[in-house]
C-alpha cells in the first residue's frame, strides 16, 4: 500500500504568546503516532503554514519527524515565491520529510502556467515525492481538470490532494473518476473536507487528508477504516453521526477555529493557540463547540 493512501492527519501548529509552542505540538505528534493514523502532515493548512517563518517551520518539521517515530511525515512546503519554496524543501529534506505537500500561493491571481512552473520547478528540486495540494478556500487558486493532468504528469508528483466531493454519491464517483482518468496511474488521490470524506472514499478516493484527525484521530480512522475495509454504509454512518461537528465547521466559517477550540478545551494546546490575527472563536461560540463535543464522546 502507498504511503499516500489512509488517513492522513493534519494537526495544528500551536502558539503560546506568538511563539511555537513546541511541548504542545510535540504531543500533538504523538497522540497521532500513538494513534496509528497513515501519515501526518505537518505545516497543513491546519497547521498554519503561512504563518510562520522559515525557522519556525524548519523547527516544526524537524519535531514532527522525531516525535512521529516512523509514521511518515509530509511537510508543506508553500509560499508565495518559488525561491522561498525551495528554501522550503531543503528544510524538509534535511529534516527527514518522506514527501512534501505543495500548494500554489497566490497574491497576485496565478495563471495555470504560473502554477505549472512552480511545480516544474520544485520536482526539479527534490528526490521527495511531490503532493499537488488543491485547497483554493485557503490559497485563492482552483486547480482545473486539466492542470491537473499537467502537473500529475511531472516526474516526482506522486499524490493529488482535491477538494470535498459532492454530497450526492453518484456525483462524488463521477468527479473522482474525472481526477483519476487525468492523471497517470501510480498517482494517488487523497481527499478533504472532512464532511464529504466518507463519499470521496468510498467513491475511489486513496486517502483522507483529514482536518480533524490531528486532534481526534480515532472516529477519523473509524471512518477511513470502514472504506478501506469495503464497508462503504459504515464510513457514512460514523461520518453521519458527526454531523454536529461538520455543521459547527460550516457555521463558524471553516475548520482552523473549531479544531483550535477543541484542542484547547482538551488540554492538547493552551489558550489563544491561533497566530495573531486569527482570534479564535468567541466564548459562545466556544460553549456550543463544547457542547458538540460532548454529546458526541469525543473528549477523550
Amino acid at each position: 500500500m502507498s504511503m499516500f493512501s489512509g488517513l492522513s492527519a493534519f494537526p495544528l501548529t500551536p502558539l503560546r504568546d506568538d511563539a511555537l509552542d513546541e511541548g504542545a505540538f510535540v504531543g500533538l505528534v504523538g497522540r497521532l503516532r500513538d494513534a496509528g493514523v497513515d501519515s501526518i502532515t505537518a505545516l497543513g493548512s491546519t497547521g498554519s503554514y503561512p504563518y510562520l517563518d522559515r525557522a519556525e517551520r524548519a523547527r516544526v518539521a524537524r519535531l514532527a519527524v522525531e516525535h512521529a517515530a516512523g509514521t511518515p511525515v509530509f511537510v508543506g512546503v508553500g509560499d508565495l515565491r518559488t525561491s522561498r519554496v525551495l528554501h522550503r524543501i531543503d528544510d524538509a529534506e534535511a529534516a527527514g520529510a518522506s514527501g512534501l505537500l505543495l500548494a500554489a500561493m497566490s497574491y497576485q491571481r496565478l495563471t495555470d502556467d504560473d502554477v505549472f512552473e512552480l511545480f516544474r520547478t520544485a520536482t526539479e528540486h527534490t528526490e521527495l515525492p511531490v503532493i499537488l495540494y488543491d485547497n483554493p478556500g485557503t490559497t485563492h487558486f482552483s486547480f482545473s481538470i486539466e492542470l491537473i493532468a499537467r502537473v500529475a504528469a511531472l516526474p516526482g508528483v506522486a499524490a493529488v490532494k482535491i477538494p470535498s466531493v459532492p454530497a450526492d454519491p453518484a456525483a462524488a464517483q463521477e468527479r473522482v473518476d474525472a481526477v483519476r482518468g487525468s492523471i497517470p496511474a501510480g498517482v494517488t488521490i487523497g481527499v478533504s473536507g472532512d464532511a464529504s470524506a466518507a463519499n470521496g472514499l468510498n467513491a475511489g478516493c486513496d486517502a483522507w487528508n483529514s482536518v480533524i484527525a490531528g486532534t481526534l484521530p480515532a472516529p477519523a480512522l473509524e471512518i477511513t477504516r470502514a472504506a478501506q475495509e469495503g464497508r462503504p454504509a459504515d464510513a457514512v454512518a460514523a461520518s453521519e453521526r458527526l454531523a454536529p461537528l461538520w455543521n459547527l465547521f460550516t457555521e463558524f466559517g471553516g475548520s482552523i477555529r473549531v479544531v483550535a477550540a477543541i484542542a484547547e478545551m482538551l488540554g492538547l494546546v493552551g489558550e489563544r493557540s491561533l497566530p495573531l490575527p486569527l482570534q479564535g472563536l468567541t466564548a459562545p461560540q466556544r460553549a456550543r463547540v463544547a457542547e458538540v463535543v460532548r454529546g458526541l464522546g469525543l473528549t477523550a
